[in-house]
């Protein structure tokens, strides 16, 4: 079977979460594929082997918050189980579940979550919010 633009291929796409039919858009050289377009919502990336892509596990259970409980609690909770130094908030650094950061406008906060290898849930004194990281 030879490989080419214009060619179907499976592909795994990062925009569905899914192994789908793809349409190959650009070749790196004769034999490796560059760029996709997903068959099913349009998106262009990268070409994805999908014997390569790691099954995603099923998601822990959610943690139980009381409605009770204030953002403000939680907060406090989460800054005073962690045991990490605060470090301050950069797009570049890279962060783990537990780490306290300053941020410049939201002020300190705990990650929480790690959301995808480049975004992060972050418990802040008067929010939660999802910010980016290691890039």
């Amino acid at each position: 079977m030879t490989i080419g633009v214009g060619k179907d291929v499976i592909s795994y796409c990062t925009k569905c979460k899914l192994t789908l039919s793809h349409l190959i858009v650009s070749m790196k050289n004769e034999s490796t594929i560059g760029k996709v377009k997903c068959n099913t919502c349009d998106s262009i990336h990268a070409y994805k082997d999908p014997s390569k892509v790691k099954a995603r596990s099923k998601k822990a259970k959610a943690k139980q918050i009381n409605p009770n409980e204030s953002i403000a609690d939680i907060w406090m909770n989460a800054i005073n189980s962690s045991k990490a130094k605060s470090q301050s908030y950069s797009i570049q650094k890279s962060f783990q579940i537990g780490d306290i950061i300053d941020h410049p406008q939201f002020g300190p906060g705990v990650i929480d979550k790690l959301i995808d290898t480049d975004k992060i849930q972050v418990i802040f004194r008067h929010n939660i919010r999802t910010l980016v990281h290691n890039r």
